[in-house]
């Protein structure tokens, strides 16, 4: 071979190498008879299902915020600001409360404070809602418009309850708001809120919904919608928009240890609102339905205890003597998972239901006792019924608590207000990491009333993974999951 030639071949053979290199060739025979995708370099990707399975998934398209211009443009000449003087005697704790202005004397001890609120406009007519909060002991009310008149108002009605008032301004051809389903809300939404925060000019706050169906303390049957907007003193009683610019809620609370937004505030949805105003207009007051059950969310550790196929519904802790859960035949222990086939996931959709419902209603309850499926019928009463100071029971057990008890003494029984129960004096092992704490009264376990020690000892030494055990607290009443060693 010449050299010349040679030279030519060793080019050929280079050519060859970066063409396989570039296009996946092998110039190894064994390789010929082998599906490329079984052949692996050490340079290749090992891709794993995860990762397949998260490239096959499309992705979340990104949004762009709602046009909060368009909405407060259109909608913000609706949102009206509050002043209403109140005694600055008797009135408990005065919200959004101002000092009257310099140049005013106290006339005496009864003179008058300032509160200030926001409202908005639904009848062009004037009618307005806001919060009964805003003008409850009020001896006057002026509204202020977007284009600045004052007009004297009046109360129509205020719920104390739902904290929905309605007032009637003289005035014709107003702005007013558009109405949403707040049933179709979802968690993430934007929102946004308008008010008149402090007496100022409107402003606008956003945010997103946090939490649906929320309840607070006082057993008031509203489902709060939860966001993040920032409510400050002065926004109580306006409107809370969604992103098409339509009215959910009406701003209500805010929480906070400081009286200060702390990032948590509430909404009376407004289909709640509306049905306190429907009342309110036709029979000048409002009335709600009750059950008369204090009830707790479900964990897995009750739903094990409980026997439940699920982690779901609303917990009875407590039933109110002459209720209509009482007469219906609820007792603690029973757990709701259905009001009039609408499933109930937690316990705060049981508040929901309820909520909409009105005094002499009729309503099916499917409850879960003692691991049994059950029907019940039960007619819903007023707020007449007998305040809640719940009587007990509840389902199952195991000894291996690291608990000491006793029982109560008479003094101790009328002290605490209960029939029977023992009292810890000691605490240890799975029952001090429950949070059992010595001086807790334990009312039940696992559903059944406990009132002896033989008793305690009969149902504590059935062999049981968990157990749960009714336990007062002060005037407080809850199930605590405890799991055996």
């Amino acid at each position: 071979m010449t050299r010349k030639t040679l030279m030519l071949a060793l080019v050929c053979a280079s050519l060859v190498s970066a063409g396989s290199a570039a296009y996946g060739w092998s110039l190894n025979p064994a390789d010929w008879f082998t599906p490329r995708a079984m052949r692996a370099s050490a340079s290749d990707e090992v891709v794993s299902e995860d990762r397949l399975d998260e490239e096959r998934s499309p992705e979340i398209a990104p949004t762009t915020a709602p046009d909060y211009r368009a909405i407060f443009q259109r909608f913000g000449p609706a949102v009206v600001g509050i002043t209403v003087d109140v005694p600055a005697v008797g009135r408990g704790t005065a919200g959004d409360i101002v000092s009257p202005s310099p140049g005013r004397a106290s006339r005496s001890a009864q003179s008058a404070l300032r509160s200030q609120g926001s409202g908005f406009i639904i009848q062009r007519d004037g009618m307005i809602l806001t919060n009964a909060h805003i003008v409850r002991d009020a001896r006057s009310i002026m509204v202020r418009l977007a284009d600045r008149r004052e007009l004297p108002a009046r109360v129509l009605g205020a719920d104390a309850t739902t904290d929905v008032a309605v007032l009637r301004i003289e005035a014709r051809d107003l702005p007013v708001v558009l109405f949403g389903d707040p049933s179709q809300i979802a968690i993430g939404d934007y929102v946004l809120a308008i008010g008149l925060p402090s007496g100022f000019e409107q402003s606008a706050t956003s945010g997103i919904i946090s939490a649906k169906s929320r309840t607070l303390p006082g057993d008031t049957y509203v489902p709060f919608i939860q966001t993040d907007v920032a409510v400050r003193p002065g926004n109580s009683g306006g409107p809370l928009f969604n992103a098409r610019g339509r009215v959910i809620g009406i701003n209500s609370q805010i929480h906070a240890r400081s009286g200060a937004y702390e990032g948590l505030s509430f909404a009376v949805p407004i289909d709640v609102a509306l049905r306190v105003k429907n009342q309110i207009v036709s029979t000048g007051s409002a009335r709600h339905a009750r059950l008369g059950v204090a009830v707790q969310e479900v964990d897995q550790a009750l739903a094990d205890s409980f026997r439940l196929e699920a982690p779901a519904g609303a917990l009875i802790s407590a039933v109110a003597p002459g209720s209509a859960a009482e007469r219906a035949g609820l007792r603690s222990g029973d757990v709701i998972t259905a009001f009039n086939k609408r499933r109930i996931e937690r316990a705060s959709d049981l508040a929901a239901v309820v909520g909409t419902a009105n005094p002499g209603d009729s309503a099916s309850l499917e409850v879960v006792r003692q691991g049994r499926r059950q029907q019940f019928d039960v007619k819903l009463s007023g707020p007449q019924d007998p305040p809640l100071q719940v009587d007990s029971e509840a389902d199952q057990a195991d000894a291996r608590l690291g608990v000491t008890v006793r029982v109560l003494d008479p003094s101790e029984s009328k002290a605490v207000r209960v029939r029977g129960g023992l009292v810890v004096e000691n605490v240890t092992g799975p029952a001090a990491r429950a949070g059992i704490e010595p001086g807790d009264v334990i009312l039940s376990v696992n559903g059944r009333q406990v009132i002896s020690i033989e008793q305690w000892r009969a149902l504590t030494g059935v062999h049981s993974r968990q157990l749960a055990l009714l336990v007062q607290r002060g005037d407080q009443r809850i199930f605590v999951p405890v799991k055996m060693n």
